[in-house]
């Protein structure tokens, strides 16, 4: 494994860097007024979100494993950094956000990058809904300029009950400027989709505040009222991650690491689809991983690839991590330049451009759509939702996690199948050497032995379903075949369960053999003394072989 940068770098030429150079400035003006508001609704200050924007977005496009990708703070992560801040304070945080890029890192460097597409689809949309609907929900105050007397509460039901209790004291001009903010931005597409709209609607909300106030007297709240803005880069700072410190960050961690693995990913997964190149997803995971150690150092919060950003990219001709590495530099020269002038931009139009950010996350599309499947992923889909949003995203992340490993459980116990074999049976005596073999022939099943087959790997899932299979069986035969030509593989529960069908068979005498067994699930028998508990005569290469032991064993 490499970072992708040191792939592009071999035949990089003028006509790449120009273009790289063009998409990293479009993207970089993009990024800024995103890092800002996710900065601010994360309950930290502005110049917080551009620093994790300029820190990790450099470390994710020089270490990362797609060609194309954008990192930075994004939407995803407002929630639980929030939450994070309240309980643990920002050394907290930063101690999260360390050992959440440990756990990428080593993530990556163990390969299990592709376990992520592992997780249920249904869930991913239900954090992703969850999560833009809190979104909304912490932008309704600023958005509307709403006067709440000792502030919002945390959880979801107690904001809008506060929220329907004080809408009476909405501020007009505040309101004004949130609504014409979201048209902007929404209307600016139509009109080009190279200048990007939350950066226009921050222009013009800007500007309009600034002569309200100095020409009309009419004020709207701006960030310079509720932060002091300091352009100047903090020392790098190294959190103490002390074992005590840690013990108690490990839960958020983790969850940081999943949403931030699985954003990335996803959002990778969606720019091959598009340049038609396929990006390493555990080199992915480690420039991730890196990045949110260096993030915090700067005094940076956690971040992950955008898919937003990294679609600009590609929209503007982006074609190597040089572009990511410029829309860093971009964002570096506004920091140290024009940073102050960020005190003047309004919160109303930054709650508007999160209103968007949360409108785009939300999907209602895709729910739409999977409302249509089976009744299994409807009801996973919404108790994520629910879960997001009523209680937390750590919550909902572990449950999801749990979900999708009961889910994967069952998909595989319903694809192994067990059957019962009769004389009307039309078998390939061969098909256990040779499964694509066309020679069909009709056997002949001798009196007082019964065969079965499975059909799929012998796991716990299915472990019982056999011993019903059996049980509803008439009278008690002589021998039993059991085919296994269709097993890839048998884990320890099927090996337990094997062994007692064994046992209880032979203390009931009845022979057991075993057909068609394959050289990997053999040698994991043999290696756990079935051979010796069967013997070797009763492990058959095919159901020819299986038959003609068991008319010996009949007699």
């Amino acid at each position: 494994m490499k970072p992708e940068l040191l792939n592009t770098i071999k035949n990089y030429n003028k006509q790449k860097f120009t273009a790289d150079l063009m998409a990293g400035i479009i993207v970089g003006i993009v990024a800024l007024p995103l890092a800002i508001a996710f900065g601010i609704a994360s309950g930290v200050t502005p110049e917080k979100g551009i620093i994790t924007a300029i820190v990790a977005g450099l470390a994710i496009s020089i270490f990362g494993g797609s060609r194309v990708q954008i990192g930075g703070p994004t939407g995803a992560f407002i929630i639980i950094i929030y939450g994070i801040i309240q309980q643990y304070g920002l050394e907290g945080l930063a101690i999260a956000t360390v050992l959440a890029g440990i756990f990428l890192i080593l993530l990556g460097v163990f390969r299990l990058g592709t376990i992520i597409s592992y997780i249920p689809y249904p869930i991913v949309v239900g954090f992703t809904s969850g999560i833009a609907l809190t979104i909304f929900t912490t932008q309704i105050k600023d958005l509307f300029g709403l006067t709440i007397n000792g502030g919002v509460p945390a959880d979801f039901i107690s904001k809008w009950i506060v929220y329907i209790q004080n809408f009476s004291t909405i501020d007009l001009p505040t309101a004004l400027f949130g609504i014409i903010s979201v048209i902007i931005i929404f209307t600016t597409p139509l009109i080009s989709k190279k200048i990007p709209g939350a950066f226009v609607a921050i222009v013009i909300m800007t500007i309009a505040g600034v002569i309200l106030t100095n020409h009309f007297g009419i004020h709207v709240d701006t960030i310079g009222d509720r932060f002091k803005i300091d352009p100047s880069m903090p020392d790098p700072i190294v959190p103490a991650l002390t074992w005590e410190a840690a013990k108690g960050l490990v839960s958020p961690a983790i969850t940081i690491a999943v949403l931030g693995a699985i954003e990335s990913l996803l959002s990778a997964t969606v720019a091959d689809g598009i340049i038609g190149h396929k990006h390493n997803s555990n080199q992915e995971l480690i420039g991730q991983g890196i990045a949110n150690i260096l993030s915090p150092v700067f005094g940076g919060i956690p971040a992950t690839g955008a898919i937003a950003r990294t679609m600009t990219n590609i929209n503007n001709g982006g074609k190597t991590p040089v572009a990511g590495i410029i829309h860093a530099i971009v964002l570096l020269l506004i920091y140290f330049f024009l940073m102050p002038l960020a005190a003047y931009i309004p919160m109303a139009c930054l709650a508007g451009v999160l209103v968007v950010v949360s409108y785009n996350m939300s999907g209602w599309r895709t729910v739409k759509q999977l409302m249509k499947n089976p009744k299994s992923d409807i009801t996973v889909l919404w108790l994520t939702f629910i879960l997001t949003v009523i209680f937390d995203l750590t919550i909902a992340i572990e449950v999801g996690l749990i979900l999708a490993c009961l889910l994967c459980m069952r998909r595989m116990a319903e694809t192994t199948q067990v059957s019962v074999l009769t004389d009307q049976d039309d078998i390939d005596p061969n098909a256990e050497t040779d499964i694509n073999n066309p020679n069909i022939e009709h056997i002949t099943i001798p009196e007082h032995v019964e065969v079965y087959e499975i059909n799929g790997p012998y796991f716990f899932g299915m472990a019982n379903k056999f011993e019903d299979i059996m049980n509803s069986m008439g009278e008690r035969p002589q021998v039993r075949i059991i085919r296994m030509r269709r097993v890839p593989f048998i884990d320890s529960t099927g090996m337990h369960n094997l062994q007692n069908l064994i046992e209880m068979s032979h203390q009931s005498g009845i022979a057991v053999i075993l057909s068609g067994v394959n050289e990997k699930v053999h040698k994991v028998l043999q290696r756990n003394g079935f051979v010796r508990l069967l013997g070797e005569q009763n492990i058959c290469a095919n159901i020819n072989e299986a038959l003609q032991e068991a008319e010996k064993l009949n007699h």
